[in-house]
């Protein structure tokens, strides 16, 4: 048996490497893609070419495939080059171009062959058919292709729609460098590729260099192996302050090792970081760098990162709050087998964002020098191809998506040079557009006239994101040719797909977040298909230019998608917030009770929050805010308050604050608080809650069994923590609050504890007036009472009690409600043996009364005497008649 097992664990061995090869096999399936195009020489166009890679890296056969070069004047085929019987170079390169290139084309070409745009260069796999020249341009077998023009201008918009219906035709410029640029395509992260502008490299690998760093930013990894070898290399870009260097567990979420980095006057240079930056006892961690001192970000739980890398063996194992926290959005790097016997890691992706681990590639160390990045051997996720790898998924954002918040499709002036589209994420913070489309759909047709996928890009810290004209300021995220937003009527649109939204039939429905039907003055043609489609039962938008002096927008006001009255016609604001008008915010809202906030027995299901207003009181405009440690969960209302005067919202993240606004997606310094309710202590959960809120003891419990609410028991005063108990949660039903059924008498004396260095006996015992309790003081009677019965007392259950102070002691007189009998039970038992008035110091009223009775004792004796010797006659004969005597 011994044997047996010997060989089914070496079999177990073997097939787990088979597995590993082949998911690195399915890593690396290959593409041939369209690497460089240089379509506009200096002088007389003699070193124009086209280069082609194939991702293996190796020698590879093109039998099959064919080069179209497309005029974008007609959109015709203008040159067909068949690219059967040739074969890549042994690095993968494969040059199509004119013949005094150097090294010289595969494939030769006369002088000024390939037009300067704006035209495009398709090529098409084995399945595509023949070509003929003047043909019309078709997608049928595209593998890749390039649109590209010039800043002279020119029609492109029937090339890229069919070609590239995903992207803008690609500008080249120039201007951009002395002698002579290309259109060159680099990774930018993960699978995601783009083109850039850079000299020519025909025949090598592109010039792929990651733009500078604003201020800093991580260059190079070092996990696994000896503990010695771990490091991180930083990037330094300005001149710096205090930085610091955090390394996360992936599993728990827990810092693990830190370091300060001293600031200097240095700039643009290296330097490389001793840190342990492996797991500890898990194959997932993180590295992050943030501005200031370690003591300072350990303090502050909501700082953002400058630059940051998650990276895990099993997704799976990996803590979500800790992905999405560090790199918002975002895929961790995916670690290779054997990866604990050392693996180094440098920044290779040229993307123009940080916090993104995707940019980060196997390479050869490089310590303090720049990095030597291989050439990607992974096919761009856009290419049309049967083995392409599929693009990164990202999960939308809890509690809302994007929207559309601005709109200007007709600027002054006959350039319109400064329209644009303003896309904000209801969160307030930097999000990725991955998978998000942009759709400008025309009134007559119903089809779309351009379509822009935003699938790399992320917002700003605040949630905007600009798509507009090159005049705009501040400069778009996305930059349009001039006058490319139509007046109208005609649509926008935001798309959440995978595919291409233009692919659907008719007006694409399919994934729609939000969508802006408009007009122009005069122009009162119908659009009806659109509104039908996008906005059903709603009149398009009119964007007034008489409304106000100068230009103007179409802007949002509301939180609500699709929803046309949402916006209205305002002063532009590009990446900022939109000028509304403020509508009186609805009154009598408050909130009501709030599950699953204490106690070990709550779960998911249990978890809610209940509003408590006039029945069928609109909540448009309405925002609950949950907070949960250092993150927050901004949900937008929609409807009214029900018939019963009660509205149930159920949430799935825990809970330590829930604040009631009134404002546009989100709680900011400008929103109305209408209510609050804290239930924290932490500090640095309270430093990031707004001012005006109301905090509640977290210690306080209700004597109930199993779950646990928050629940309002005191009507209509907002912000206060004495409306609030804790007892058995109540959705949708009337709240669980004390009642007079269980009330018990409480006749109780207490005694105020002196201030140090002041004696019991004080000149306040003097004073016999009976004197009012402030609030505050029932507060802490309340408190007092809370901790000899741990039962739940809070100052609302002392509202039935008549609170004063004689002679400076406090006196109790009334009833107190209860829960339940139980907790009756243990009132009543508190309160009767108590006895504070009893203690050393007080007996100054019981030595009274004992003085009192020895007095009134006494009188009672000379009084018997008095009457005695009355009673008795006077014996005269023996009397001495004295004056003395007589008196």
């Amino acid at each position: 048996m011994a044997w047996l097992t010997c060989v089914m664990a070496r079999m177990t061995v073997l097939c787990a490497c088979l597995v590993c090869v082949c998911l690195v096999c399915v890593r690396a399936e290959s593409c041939l893609m369209i690497s460089e195009v240089n379509s506009d020489n200096p002088k007389f166009d003699t070193h124009e070419f086209v280069e082609l890679f194939h991702s293996s890296g190796a020698r590879t056969s093109l039998h099959g495939y064919t080069l179209v070069l497309y005029n974008g004047n007609g959109n015709q085929a203008y040159r067909i080059i068949d690219l059967s019987g040739h074969t890549t170079d042994d690095r993968g390169f494969f040059l199509i171009g004119s013949m005094e290139l150097n090294p010289r084309p595969s494939v030769l070409l006369p002088p000024n062959s390939i037009q300067n745009g704006p035209d495009a260069v398709a090529l098409y796999g084995p399945d595509a058919g023949t070509f003929e020249v003047g043909e019309h341009v078709r997608a049928h077998g595209l593998v890749d292709a390039l649109v590209y023009a010039t800043r002279r201008g020119g029609d492109v918009e029937e090339l890229a729609s069919i070609l590239t219906p995903r992207w803008p035709p690609f500008l080249e410029d120039p201007s951009l460098f002395e002698e002579d640029e290309s259109i060159q395509r680099c990774l930018e992260t993960e699978h995601h590729w783009a083109f850039h502008v850079a000299p020519p490299t025909p025949g090598r690998a592109n010039e792929c260099v990651p733009p500078s760093p604003t201020l800093a930013r991580i260059e190079e990894l070092r996990l696994g192996g000896l503990v010695t070898s771990r490091h991180v290399e930083l990037s330094i870009a300005t001149e710096m302050g205090a930085m610091a260097l955090l390394a996360f567990d992936g599993q728990t979420g827990q810092v693990r090792r830190t370091a300060d980095i001293a600031g200097s006057g240095q700039s643009s240079r290296l330097l490389s970081v001793l840190i342990d930056t492996s797991g500890t006892g898990s194959s997932s961690g993180a590295v992050a760098l943030y501005e200031g001192k370690v003591e300072d970000v350990l303090a502050r739980s909501l700082m953002q990162p400058v630059d940051a890398f998650v990276f895990t063996e099993d997704p799976e194992s990996l803590n979500a709050t800790l992905l999405e926290s560090l790199t918002p959005g975002r895929q961790p790097y995916t670690l290779t087998y054997g990866w604990e016997d050392g693996l180094s890691l440098s920044r290779c992706g040229v993307a123009d964002w940080s916090r993104d681990s995707g940019t980060f590639m196997e390479a050869v160390s490089t310590p303090s020098v720049a990095n030597l990045c291989p050439w990607p051997k992974i096919c761009p996720h856009d290419i049309v191809f049967p083995d392409g790898t599929p693009a990164p998924t990202v999960q939308p954002w809890l509690g809302a998506d994007f929207l559309l918040n601005e709109l200007n499709s007709d600027s002054p002036g006959a350039a319109e040079n400064t329209e644009f589209i303003e896309i904000w994420h209801p969160s307030g913070t930097r999000t990725s557009l991955e998978d998000v489309w942009l759709l400008l759909i025309n009134g007559q047709t119903g089809r779309p006239y351009r379509e822009i996928s935003l699938s790399g890009y992320f917002t700003d810290a605040d949630g905007y994101f600009l798509i507009g004209s090159n005049g705009l300021q501040p400069q778009p995220n996305v930059v349009l040719p001039p006058n490319i937003v139509q007046n109208g009527p005609d649509a926008v649109a935001l798309y959440r797909s995978k595919e291409p939204p233009s692919a659907q039939e008719g007006v694409p429905t399919l994934g729609l977040l939000d969508a802006v039907v408009y007009r122009a003055p005069g122009n009162d043609k119908s659009a009806q298909v659109l509104t039908e489609a996008l906005t059903p039962f709603q009149l398009p938008l009119l964007e007034d230019p008489q409304a106000l002096p100068g230009d103007e927008s179409i802007s949002r006001c509301q939180g609500r998608p699709q929803t046309l009255d949402a916006f209205r016609v305002g002063p532009p604001t590009p990446m900022a917030k939109n000028v509304c008008p403020r509508p009186p915010s609805p009154e009598g809202l408050a909130i009501n009770e709030v599950g699953g906030a204490l106690g070990p027995n709550y779960t998911q299901e249990s978890m809610f929050v209940e509003l408590i207003g006039p029945p069928r009181t609109s909540l448009v405009g309405l925002v609950v805010m949950v907070f949960e440690g250092g993150t927050r969960e901004a949900i937008p209302l929609k409807g009214s308050i029900g018939d019963d005067g009660l509205f149930l919202l159920n949430h799935t993240s825990g809970t330590d604050a829930v604040v009631l606004c009134y404002g546009v997606g989100v709680c900011d310094a400008d929103s109305e608080i209408l209510d609050s309710v804290i239930f924290t202590d932490v500090p640095l959960h309270l430093k990031n809650l707004p001012a005006t809120t109301g905090h509640i003891n977290p210690a306080i419990r209700a004597v109930a069994d199993g779950r646990i609410s928050l629940t309002r028991c005191s009507c209509c005063e907002h912000n206060s923590p004495s409306s609030w108990i804790t007892s058995s949660p109540t959705p949708g039903l009337p709240n669980h609050c004390p009642s007079p059924t269980y009330s018990s008498t409480i006749h109780l004396c207490l005694e105020p504890q002196p201030l140090d260095g002041q004696d019991q006996a004080g000149s306040n015992h003097t004073n016999t007036s009976v004197e009012p309790v402030s609030t505050d003081c029932s507060g802490e009677v309340a408190v007092y009472l809370e901790q000899q019965c741990n039962c739940g007392i809070t100052t609302l259950y002392l509202q039935g009690v008549n609170v004063s102070c004689v002679s400076g002691l406090m006196y109790l007189q009334g009833s107190i409600p209860a829960l339940s009998e139980h907790q009756r039970a243990l009132i009543t038992h508190t309160t009767s043996s108590t006895h504070s008035c009893m203690r050393t110091g007080s007996l100054a009223l019981p030595v009274g009364i004992v003085l009192g009775v020895i007095f009134l004792m006494l009188m009672g004796v000379a009084l018997f005497l008095f009457l005695y010797r009355r009673k008795r006659p006077m014996d005269y004969s023996s009397m001495e008649l004295s004056e003395h005597v007589e008196l």
